[in-house]
């Protein structure tokens, strides 16, 4: 039976639709990314970094119409964030040395599902002390996520590429943010703020069915890098891009270190990093100076990331007298100034790397904690929103910025052996501070609001002005710390990469 004039007319706009996606959208990013296998990694990698930032805005975004269905304050709200992200600073390092040792997708996609149960109980949640319970469970993802995403990433590609592929992944993360703020805000002003979370978990449960399905784990070691132009992921023992596997071991990076004749720290080299065990590897990678400068850098970027995530719309509300819509709407404005940061900065590092720059993934994230704080200072005392906003999206730049050069000066300085309890470390570190971070924020404002006359607005504005200080010094460490360290660090990390393939 032939089609109707109507089907063709219907059928007409949704043919349409697929050609401007795959021409102008899909095409393009494909390109971007160097290929359909490429692309495919990224955006799975980057959706599971995405679901858990869009929870912990969410509970920005819908922290106004929660204190009034539960009869609770700022302090509280702090709380919520601070329960899931507790639990993830103490089970982090235990998942890292997981994530060394299994298959990464399926302990990826078996948190998923665990993450998304607990999304469910905390829609469902009766009161306060329910809802902060439920969300215990909500630290599973985050550790198993940060220290996962970080080894697959690796693994996947290469080392010279890695400032912008982490970049284009920790835009996931960002968007996540800006998922949470902007959709479940709405849905929250639209129905309740127990949809939001309800609208999280199902994404959650359909993510883990795609990451289980889709994305093939890959050998350790970077045999399984997806070159340029590849149409399907790499398998284990299947070779994709011909490579030595080592953690530093960019052509421009390994020109460098041999052009300056810089020498491994003997001290790092007693250890094979395949076989040790869990405190030994702990004891490695904080013997790593680098490392712990990074370490301490990352933490205190994340700190106030949290507390600005935590209470953004609730100080935007306030201070400039704006609707729930209005004020999450608005606030995606930090989530895309710190996706351009991370767009830029990446690459950034790449490329001065490649000009021969070695200490360029590090000076860039000091520039970027730099500019977040110097652009956050006036952004903050500045009465008029109009006014105040490039300012505010020259910080979110600068916070976002930092990310994807210290992950990537990360896997430069530790072996392929160690990535996982690496960041199982370094991710202890920052959730600890993520988890001090809102009622941290959240004390401090009520303190200043009780010698303000504005309120809570202002008492938050003072707060983010206090909370500067961990930012500048975030900056200031990379820029005079590892300036000093880091070639030995890499040179040390290529040299035990060779003792362990030896």
């Amino acid at each position: 039976m032939a089609p109707s004039n109507s089907d063709a007319r219907a059928a007409a706009p949704a043919g349409r639709l697929r050609r401007w996606l795959r021409q102008d959208i899909e095409r393009p990013l494909d390109e971007l990314a160097g290929g359909r296998a490429r692309l495919k990694v990224i955006v799975l990698l980057a959706c599971v970094l995405s679901l858990d930032a869009a929870d912990k805005a969410t509970v920005g975004a819908v922290a106004a119409p929660m204190k009034s269905a539960l009869d609770i304050g700022n302090l509280q709200i702090g709380w919520l964030v601070t329960a899931s992200t507790a639990i993830a600073a103490v089970v982090t390092l235990p998942f890292g040395a997981l994530v060394d040792r299994v298959r990464r997708v399926r302990l990826l996609a078996i948190t998923l599902v665990v993450w998304s149960a607990a999304m469910l109980l905390s829609g469902l949640a009766g009161s306060y002390s329910m809802l902060l319970l439920s969300r215990l469970a909500l630290g599973v993802v985050a550790s198993a996520a940060s220290p996962a995403v970080t080894s697959l990433t690796g693994d996947f590609f290469r080392p010279g590429e890695r400032g912008r592929i982490f970049g284009y992944v920790l835009a996931g993360e960002l968007l996540g943010v800006a998922f949470g703020f902007l959709v479940c805000g709405n849905v929250a002003a639209w129905w309740s703020w127990r949809a939001a979370f309800f609208v999280l978990a199902g994404l959650g449960f359909v993510l883990a069915v795609v990451l289980w399905r889709c994305l093939p784990e890959p050998s350790r070691g970077g045999k399984s890098r997806i070159p340029v132009g590849a149409r399907r992921v790499p398998v284990e023992d299947e070779p994709g891009q011909a490579s030595t596997g080592s953690a530093a071991d960019s052509g421009s990076l390994r020109r460098v270190i041999r052009w300056r004749g810089v020498r491994p720290r003997h001290a790092l080299m007693t250890m094979n990093p395949a076989s040790a065990s869990l405190w030994r590897a702990v004891r490695y990678v904080l013997a790593v100076p680098t490392y712990r400068t990074l370490i301490v850098a990352s933490a205190l970027g994340y700190f106030y990331f949290t507390g600005l995530r935590t209470f953004a719309i609730v100080f935007m509300r306030g201070r400039f007298e704006l609707g729930q819509s209005v004020a999450s709407s608005l606030a995606v404005l930090l989530g895309l100034g710190a996706i351009v940061g991370v767009l830029l900065a990446g690459r950034l590092g790449d490329r001065l790397i490649d000009r021969g720059r070695l200490t360029g993934r590090v000076l860039v994230a000091a520039g970027a904690y730099l500019l977040a704080t110097a652009a956050f200072l006036p952004g903050l005392l500045i009465g008029s929103l109009w006014l105040a906003a490039p300012f505010f999206f020259l910080a979110a730049a600068g916070i976002g910025g930092a990310n994807p050069a210290v992950d990537a000066a990360r896997l430069d300085v530790m072996p392929s052996a160690l990535w996982g309890r690496a960041e199982g470390v370094r991710a202890t570190f920052r959730f600890a501070l993520e988890a001090v971070a809102p009622p941290l924020f959240g004390y401090v404002s009520a303190r200043f609001a009780g010698h303000v006359q504005a309120g809570g607005a202002a008492g938050l504005g003072l707060a983010f002005l206090a909370m500067l200080a961990p930012l500048a010094v975030a900056g200031l460490l990379l820029l005079v710390r590892t300036s000093r360290t880091y070639a030995r660090d890499v040179a040390s990390a290529l040299a035990a990469e060779q003792r362990t393939r030896h």
